[in-house]
């Protein structure tokens, strides 16, 4: 799809991302080098980090790729200091790292719990903090003038409460509120701006058929507002707009790019039926005898 932002709005900006060598993070970081950033990516998976590299540079984008675990303070450090190494600076920060499985909380182990928390929100937190130095207003390779940015991938699982995925909704609302405390200190401190967006159901990435079968993806879409899932892409836009100065007023937010899926129900009845009982409803009201006005007696 043609991207409506203009092909250089992020031009000059180097971004480091995290999980960005698959899923949605790769995808952000092949639209944030489309329109003009430099990017390095950080994952587990050597294999994986070098294809993703290598098809980020097919498309002209300066890319590198550095192996590293989010869970683990000196992979951060290095990651980070390697980036700046090579680009000279980081203007964006995209924490896209994660973990889920589906599990019933009886059978989830405690450590299992310990670990999707650990990469989602500790690893979202220690990234972050090792990034602050160079992100902040004054900071090395930055101007005194401005702070950089930093985009954490969330979910709506915890807005209400997700079958099967206790673990990771608690990590997402620990990064919820990661966002929201980071943009009111570091926003205030060094112009830092810090910002969430939560995913829907995407429809072309490896976790949605291992997460939500295809018979009840079937069932989902019947009350999906838009009647559609998502695509990579449109995580991708928002990431953009929020990285970009079209977004530089924008702060602990976490925005929600779902189609409205999470504020939805399955309906209780169709809707034809809702007709009838309102045509009822209505003929008994027309039939009512009028009152007599208090006023009168």
């Amino acid at each position: 799809m043609k991207s409506p932002f203009k092909a250089d709005i992020l031009r000059g900006k180097v971004a480091l991302l995290t999980g960005g060598g698959s899923g949605i993070g790769f995808e952000i970081a092949t639209q944030f080098g489309k329109h003009g950033a430099s990017v390095a990516i950080m994952g587990r998976r050597i294999d994986v980090l070098h294809s993703a590299v290598s098809t980020l540079q097919s498309f002209g984008i300066p890319a590198v790729g550095f192996e590293g675990d989010v869970r683990k303070k000196e992979d951060a450090k290095r990651v980070v200091d390697s980036t700046v190494k090579h680009f000279g600076k980081i203007d964006i920060l995209v924490n896209a790292a994660a973990g889920n499985f589906l599990v019933s909380s009886e059978d989830l182990s405690p450590n299992g719990f310990r670990t999707v928390m650990d990469i989602d929100s500790v690893g979202t937190f220690t990234m972050c903090h090792e990034a602050l130095v160079y992100l902040k207003k004054g900071g090395p390779g930055r101007s005194s003038s401005t702070g950089g940015t930093i985009l954490n991938i969330s979910a709506t699982l915890h807005y209400t409460a997700s079958w099967y995925q206790i673990h990771v909704s608690a990590a997402k609302a620990a990064v919820d509120a990661i966002t929201r405390n980071l943009a009111l200190e570091w926003g205030t401190d060094y112009d830092i701006r810090v910002n969430g967006i939560a995913p829907g159901p995407i429809g072309d990435t490896a976790g949605i058929s291992k997460l939500a079968p295809e018979e009840i993806n079937s069932k989902a879409r019947e009350y999906m507002p838009l009647y559609k899932l998502g695509e990579k892409w449109d995580i991708a836009m928002a990431a953009v707009y929020l990285a970009s100065d079209a977004g530089k007023y924008i702060n602990g937010t976490t925005l929600v790019v779902d189609g409205g899926l999470w504020l939805s129900h399955p309906r209780h009845l169709p809707k034809e039926a809702v007709k009838q009982l309102s045509r009822v409803v209505e003929r008994k009201s027309k039939a009512a005898p009028v009152g007599i006005p208090t006023s009168k007696l």
